[in-house]
């Protein structure tokens, strides 16, 4: 039952996925069209509450950055950002140069040819966001940093703490719960058009290449952090397997703390840097959410027709490593951190958002392994920076 409760989330995935390829089988034009309502009306919800999280988590998660020792606050969020980076590149290099080949002739490009049939029943009705996506980054990072240098309690930081707690409350409560009628909709749509095929062999294919380049990324972090520290890369690995274990059952970098300090403390880092690097790291370091969202997102376009390039998936990825901050807290709160950039730099629109959470979210105990377990190699540097 305990493996159940873990698992739910993706357990109402998969059967968001069956029982809508299952309704657009049946070529019903109405039960479509009252799908098509709901992920109309649910896509408006979703857009108007992307900045609320942006604002809300990035403010939340920057204003409480604080440590006794600003040198070692500084090298760690230097490296975790820099690692973040390095490995959403590195996914895109690979993902870029492979993906086209292993997909192709699976398209969805022309799912649009009997939208005519599959439209929403609601058209007047428009929830516009209060403010756009890099408004709402800008404002968190003005408002969190500045919080931050503040140091002592405020009653604006009082306030964004419970504003932080609210939006939480309500992604949660409402936005996630309904996640799996989303997909639904959109698989739904995507079987009536006669695409789902396409999307369903793609699927296996995306999965395996992001849990192989997190096992990559995992050996060139300890590698840097092996020969900083002068220690066995695959024996500091070794000792850090409980964290990654653990991360795959509870899929929260929050709830493996415990383990990975413990684990970081068995590679001869000390206490109080294995301690202040586990904690930290969990909210700022996702290299592996990095690596699954670039590789998706490059499956999710290749998928639907649309172009990219270094020229745009860079800036992206640039982007997307401070939105990441964001993503703690939240089931699969990563790719919820990342709709909105996925939006507004990439284009994406409502089906594709759907396929993007979809991907993401049947692969984010790995994704979640990988981020822990690479906090791990940080710690070692960290630690070896702390003795000089």
């Amino acid at each position: 039952m305990e493996i159940l409760k873990k698992y739910s989330l993706l357990l109402r995935l998969i059967a968001g996925i069956i029982i809508g390829i299952l309704i657009g089988m049946l070529d019903n034009e109405i039960l479509i069209r009252i799908f098509a309502t709901f992920n109309d009306l649910f896509g408006q919800l979703l857009n108007f509450t992307i900045p609320l999280i942006i604002l809300a988590f990035i403010t939340y998660g920057i204003s409480n950055l604080q440590t006794k020792s600003k040198n070692l606050l500084a090298a760690t969020v230097g490296i975790s950002y820099s690692s973040t980076i390095i490995m959403g590149t590195f996914a895109y290099l690979v993902a870029s140069n492979l993906l086209p080949d292993l997909l192709a002739g699976k398209s969805i490009a022309d799912i649009t040819a009997r939208d005519v049939n599959m439209s929403s029943y609601i058209t007047g009705l428009k929830i516009l966001p209060l403010m756009d996506v890099m408004t709402a980054l800008v404002l968190a990072f003005i408002i969190g940093i500045g919080l931050a240098t503040k140091g002592s309690p405020s009653t604006l930081k009082s306030a964004f703490e419970d504003f932080h707690s609210i939006v939480s409350l309500f992604v949660s409560k409402v936005i996630i719960p309904l996640l799996p009628i989303f997909i639904a909709g959109t698989f739904a749509k995507m079987s009536y058009a006669g695409k789902v095929g396409a999307v369903m062999s793609s699927f296996l294919m995306v999965f395996i290449l992001a849990i192989s380049m997190h096992i990559i990324a995992l050996c060139i972090q300890y590698t840097i952090a092996g020969t900083v520290a002068k220690k066995n890369p695959f024996m500091l690995l070794k000792n850090m397997i409980p964290a990654y274990i653990t991360a795959v059952g509870t899929q929260s970098s929050a709830a493996t703390i415990p383990v990975t300090a413990q684990s970081i403390k068995n590679n001869a880092v000390k206490p109080q840097i294995a301690e202040f690097v586990s904690s930290l790291c969990a909210t700022i370091h996702l290299s592996g959410s990095m690596i699954t969202i670039t590789t998706c997102s490059i499956a999710v376009m290749i998928l639907s027709g649309y172009t990219f390039s270094i020229t745009n998936m860079i800036p992206f990825i640039l982007i997307l490593g401070v939105m990441m901050v964001a993503a703690p807290g939240l089931p699969g709160g990563a790719i919820m951190a990342a709709v909105g950039i996925l939006q507004s730099s990439l284009g994406f629109n409502e089906a594709m958002t759907a396929l993007m959470i979809t991907l993401y979210l049947a692969q984010d105990s790995f994704g979640t392994a990988c981020n822990v377990t690479g906090d791990g190699a940080i710690a070692v540097i960290v630690n070896k920076i702390a003795d000089k």
